[in-house]
């Protein structure tokens, strides 16, 4: 009996030194599994942060920031460029989180964006402006324009404002001494229109109309909208001065979320931007239809 007490109690401590044992590994695997987890999750999440994700519009913005990609990638940052054809999309992603920023607009446009919407974005910093060019169908010069003759122009608030101050400091109509890229002004507020036939049109749809119009007849194109139209700047029979105040008040602008202009991708993003390289890609890849304004 004693010998089979013995032989028992042997045997129940070896199965718990086992137990005891087994419980041990499984916990130490169990905690590895779970270090290890946290450790990709933090993994993911700063790989996640080094990814910037910006809306812009095709021409030029959307070319600008694929060349700037390399030089973030030298950071560690990888540069996501989502496409929009639209003036509305890329702020309503960038307000509902969608996109760290934005890179298509002016700040008069933002500032009525975010008015009519109830939003709080913001301009990061100022970058290029695309100056609005007179364009004559089958004129070479203001001199040769006819009396009567048909002037398309954008309706769009803002952009309307630069057209018809555009067309004053031609000397081709009159506006109220007051009248500013600021303070804003529609064809209503002409004092003399010079006798021509002024239209306002959807601003992405002057050009075409433009290019379907009769030989004589002049139009207010935006940058953009002439390089995608295949618009050389330097035919313009005129464009904006880069002296006057359209050129700073309408510059295209990162446009962040309130709060964000300081962040380590805005930084960044702007310092990529904000270069001697950057310039002079604008200034061979453009040739005058878009100036940088850093």
């Amino acid at each position: 009996m004693k010998i089979k007490n013995i032989i028992s109690s042997a045997a129940a401590i070896a199965f718990a030194a086992f137990t005891l044992g087994g419980c041990a590994e499984s916990t130490e695997a169990s905690d590895k599994t779970q270090a290890q987890t946290s450790a990709e999750s933090r993994t993911a999440a700063v790989s996640e942060d080094k990814t910037i994700v910006i809306g812009a519009t095709s021409t030029p913005h959307g070319e600008i920031l694929e060349h700037i990609k390399p030089v973030l990638e030298e950071k560690g940052y990888t540069l996501d460029i989502k496409i929009y054809d639209d003036y509305v999309l890329p702020n309503k992603a960038l307000t509902d989180g969608e996109l760290d920023a934005n890179y298509f607009q002016h700040t008069p446009y933002l500032n009525s964006y975010n008015s009519e919407n109830g939003t709080d974005l913001e301009s990061a910093a100022e970058i290029h402006y695309e100056p609005f060019g007179l364009y004559g169908n089958g004129v070479t010069s203001l001199s040769e324009v006819q009396p009567g003759a048909s002037i398309v122009i954008p309706a769009d608030d803002s952009n309307e404002t630069r057209a018809l101050l555009l067309l004053q400091q031609e000397g081709l109509i009159k506006l109220p001494d007051d009248a500013s890229a600021e303070k804003g002004v529609t064809t209503l507020d002409i004092v003399d229109d010079g006798g021509y036939k002024i239209t306002t049109v959807q601003a992405d749809t002057v050009a075409a109309q433009f290019g379907n119009s009769d030989e004589g007849s002049l139009a207010v194109i935006n940058g953009n909208y002439a390089l995608a139209a295949g618009l050389d700047v330097k035919t313009a029979l005129a464009i904006e001065s880069a002296d006057g105040d359209a050129a700073h008040t309408y510059a295209n602008i990162i446009a962040v979320r309130s709060g964000d202009g300081q962040s380590e991708k805005t930084k960044a993003l702007i310092e990529a931007l904000k270069t001697d390289d950057v310039k002079k890609f604008i200034e061979e890849q453009y040739n005058g239809a878009v100036i940088a304004i850093f």
